[in-house]
């Protein structure tokens, strides 16, 4: 049963991501924003400034251990690098913290099961940052296939297409020479959740191919990869961030009643009708963070804390997605070799 009380919500690591969710709490009337946690406590009071906070008036935190012993925070939306992600899950669940942490969750299976673990004993509530559930198109495209506007699917296909410095990304001139991850790790994972979301069932074989870019990249920053659902079905998700071009996120689904290319959609269901027709909506043609649905996100996050119900994003749904993105990269260096998901 929700309550009336304000939850109060912290942020640990103050980077570019962090304003989106900063910025949706100050909008969430269920929320006080009560803590800011940086690497620094300068960094913390820039953030705070940065948003039209005083720093006066909220708790500054430059360690995680500090943060978590604060009584007043109740939740956490957890920015901090991806490498750092298990140590901070683990750390805020054990003190009965619920965690919202940005994506890639972890970096290798050992990070993946550690968190989900703590996380499961600690009973609190989590949401992996796949913020891309919560775009609009998105949301349709899940409203029409559950409502068997496509039949039943046959073939899904997502692919993240994106070079952060053609777009403007804070910090991301010459980015390819400073990546710390594939580039599926990094982006196309939110290609390979929505493939997973969309067609309802898990990821159970991937075979990929990959690419170390024509510059000195460290990780392959092209990626191709067909997955095995564990219904049976196929599909093909990529990721490249080396093209010099505008961000496209393409999303095309195949069923026995129909199809969808992004927002355009086709079913035996139109009478009538003899092409695609369109509806009107907000693509995820954008990496902006000002672009992504934070609001609906952090409104999802708090609603299952005050409902007391588990989020279909949480950490443990997240764990095959983050499974299939350890298997594609090392399907990749195999050459396009079959990995097999084994469940954690």
């Amino acid at each position: 049963m929700a309550t009336n009380r304000k939850i109060g919500v912290a942020i640990h690591g103050a980077g570019t991501v962090s304003s989106g969710h900063l910025r949706a709490y100050l909008k969430n009337a269920h929320c006080d924003l009560v803590a800011i946690s940086s690497r620094t406590k300068d960094g913390a009071t820039v953030k705070a400034r940065e948003l039209g906070l005083d720093p006066g008036r909220i708790a500054l935190y430059d360690s995680v251990d500090d943060l978590a012993a604060d009584p007043n925070v109740a939740a956490v939306s957890i920015c901090t690098p991806h490498g750092r992600h298990s140590r901070d899950v683990v750390t805020l669940a054990q003190a009965g913290k619920h965690v919202l942490v940005e994506k890639p969750i972890a970096m290798n299976r050992q990070e993946l099961e550690t968190m989900d673990a703590a996380v499961m004993k600690a009973g609190v509530k989590s949401v992996c940052g796949f913020v891309l559930r919560w775009n609009p198109m998105v949301q349709t495209a899940k409203a029409l296939i559950d409502q068997g506007t496509f039949g039943d699917l046959l073939y899904i296909q997502t692919d993240y297409w994106h070079n952060p410095e053609e777009s403007g990304y804070p910090g991301m001139k010459d980015h390819l020479l400073h990546m710390d991850a594939s580039a599926m790790m990094m982006g196309g994972c939110h290609a390979l959740d929505l493939a997973r979301y969309l067609m309802g069932s898990d990821i159970v074989q991937v075979n990929a191919i990959q690419t170390q870019g024509l510059r000195d990249a460290s990780f392959p920053t092209t990626q191709t990869s067909i997955i095995t659902f564990a219904n049976g079905r196929i599909g093909k998700v990529s990721a490249c961030v080396e093209q010099w071009m505008p961000y496209q996120f393409n999303v095309d689904l195949l069923g026995t009643d129909g199809g969808l290319r992004d927002n355009r959609f086709f079913s035996r269901s139109l009478v009538g009708a003899t092409d695609w027709a369109t509806f009107p909506t907000i693509t995820p043609n954008s990496g902006s963070v000002s672009h992504h649905p934070f609001d609906g996100e952090i409104e999802h996050f708090i609603d299952c804390i005050r409902s007391n119900t588990e989020s279909h994003a949480n950490i443990r749904n997240a764990v095959n997605t983050h499974l299939a993105l350890f298997a594609i990269d090392e399907s990749g260096v195999q050459g396009g070799a079959p990995i097999t998901i084994t469940a954690a």
